[in-house]
């Protein structure tokens, strides 16, 4: 596998990484809250978007490529915020498998 050139000064967005906590809602379901795991500096790059009709409003989803350096507790099912913003983890790679960076493949939510 070829190496990955990553310049580390662009990571300039200040991520939370959160984890899904559910709990008993007391009527048989749950109730699914988020805890920051940790807070880190990554890049976020935009990298699709599909817009659709549901009901009599268009919504959509916007992909994006979050890089940020290697760790082990990351994986899909987590989310990055950013403020008001939250991106959901769908998938994790280490792009040259040096254990240098991690490139996770990221759909924004609620935009």
């Amino acid at each position: 596998m070829a190496i990955v050139f990553f310049d580390p000064g662009q990571m300039t967005a200040r991520l939370d990484l959160e984890v899904p906590r559910s709990e008993p809602d007391g009527q048989g379901g749950a109730l699914t809250t988020w805890d920051v795991l940790a807070s880190m500096w990554a890049r976020i790059e935009p990298v699709s978007h599909v817009v659709r009709e549901e009901a009599v409003a268009e919504t959509g989803t916007v992909s994006h490529r979050i890089w940020m350096r290697f760790r082990e507790d990351v994986a899909a099912g987590q989310r990055f915020r950013k403020g008001a913003r939250t991106f959901m983890v769908k998938l994790v790679r280490d792009p040259d498998e040096r254990r240098r960076y991690l490139v996770c493949q990221c759909e924004e939510e609620g935009r």
